[in-house]
């Protein structure tokens, strides 16, 4: 199977990155508003977090909470595609964050949804760098 094919999933990709934050602290920009304004797009009203809850961005894009695990995950169907976003651990005052986007069309488009959650990263990384230290 050629890489990103899955054979339940369809096209897949995921983008990752280690970050030198505590997973609460990047989980609570993350699961704010301004870091779903970053991930997803502005929510009027906010992310809810129930499951099987609807959402509909500003920019008009719909979907459903499938899961939401506060300080850990939300997954959530963007589309027709499966989104998740998660954070965990990655040792003392380390997290990783991890964009996970499934049930993509084609080859090309796992590549075009690559360059954009690289680039969501690239924002994400920039807007923690800018926020002072917690505490």
């Amino acid at each position: 199977m050629p890489t990103g094919l899955t054979r339940d999933a369809g096209w897949e990709i995921g983008v990752s990155k280690t970050l030198p934050l505590p997973a609460a602290a990047v989980w609570d920009f993350i699961a704010g508003p301004e870091g779903i304004a970053l991930w997803l797009g502005a929510v009027p009203g906010g992310l809810p977090t129930e499951r099987g809850a609807a959402y509909e961005t500003a920019e008009g894009v719909t979907g459903e909470v499938r899961g939401y695990r506060p300080g850990d995950r939300v997954r959530l169907t963007h589309g027709g595609t499966t989104l998740q976003v998660a954070v965990s651990a990655a040792g003392p005052g380390k997290a990783v964050l991890r964009f996970h986007q499934e049930r993509l069309g084609s080859a090309e488009e796992r590549e075009r949804r690559r360059a954009h959650w690289q680039e969501v990263m690239r924002r994400v990384v920039r807007e923690l760098a800018e926020r002072p230290p917690a505490g």
